[in-house]
């Protein structure tokens, strides 16, 4: 396995390389300014402390203020940071702080919609793993400031037996002796199946050990059926044709969980600015 990725360490190497050449001739190495960082459009603020650690990684001598905090509500104007110092790492950090707290903070303002579009349903919105490569931890933080629920953070936490798998696998006593074989092992881990059909559903409620059965591409009548058979004996999850249109009939089924890919693969960013002013 390598080793843990460090995906700031990353952002400024492909931006500032071998040095930002317009702060080094453009800037006087002696100035001092204060900045801010703020808001452009109604928004939930995700990545902040995130934007702060990328001015602290250029310059550890600059003073940082985290004014307003993950999962904060925003409001065009709102200032969400504010950094004093060196204009020059100022100006160096400017760009790759705003890209991670315009791209997560776009993930928790997509999130809190769907948050609040099941309102009252007991449903939960799950992410997926649908996530930027390099950015799913710092994304899946996001989905949690927006209000939803992280699902699996990889392959490495939950089992998923998905459709490929059963293909490969075989028959439903193949698939409960590799359940009691995996339970064994790992007797905390749980345990998730998807199934296409009502008949797949039926098998698998006969199985031990099953904490999760995803319910794919089925239609609202599908699923109410599905979470009547289930009787609470496991915990359903809905995907597939999942919007900001569908998503609160979906949850009105009465399904535990309803997983949206589109929370991290298909948010769109929040504008946010810095305002540099000499000190």
């Amino acid at each position: 396995m390598n080793a843990p990725h460090d995906p700031i360490a990353a952002a400024l190497s492909e931006d500032v390389g071998a040095g930002d050449l317009t702060a080094q001739f453009f800037t006087d190495p002696n100035q001092r300014s204060g900045a801010r960082i703020f808001c452009k459009a109604d928004a939930v603020l995700a990545g902040v402390e995130t934007a702060r650690e990328v001015f602290h990684r250029i310059d550890p001598a600059l003073a940082l203020r985290v004014v307003r905090h993950d999962g904060d509500a925003l409001s065009p104007g709102d200032t969400v940071l504010e950094i004093e110092g060196s204009t020059a790492s100022i100006v160096t950090a400017e760009r790759t702080a705003l890209n991670f707290i315009q791209r997560l903070s776009g993930v928790a303002t997509l999130t809190r919609r769907y948050v609040k579009a099941v309102e009252g349903t007991g449903a939960r919105i799950l992410d997926t793993r649908k996530t930027t490569p390099g950015l799913r931890l710092l994304e899946k933080a996001a989905v949690a400031a927006g209000g939803g629920t992280n699902h699996r953070i990889g392959l490495y936490d939950m089992v998923m037996v998905k459709d490929n798998h059963l293909a490969a696998r075989g028959d439903i006593e193949a698939l409960r002796a590799s359940i009691t074989r995996f339970k064994a092992a790992h007797p905390a881990v749980r345990v998730e199946l998807e199934a296409d059909t009502l008949e797949q559903l039926r098998a698998f409620l006969g199985l031990n050990h099953v904490d999760v059965i995803l319910l794919d591409n089925m239609d609202n009548t599908a699923l109410r059926t599905c979470v009547e058979l289930a009787a609470g004996r496991v915990q359903i999850e809905a995907s597939g044709g999942v919007n900001l249109d569908t998503v609160r009939g979906i949850a009105e089924t009465g399904v535990n969980f309803i997983s949206v890919g589109a929370l991290t693969h298909s948010a769109g960013a929040v504008d946010f600015s810095l305002e540099i002013h000499h000190a």
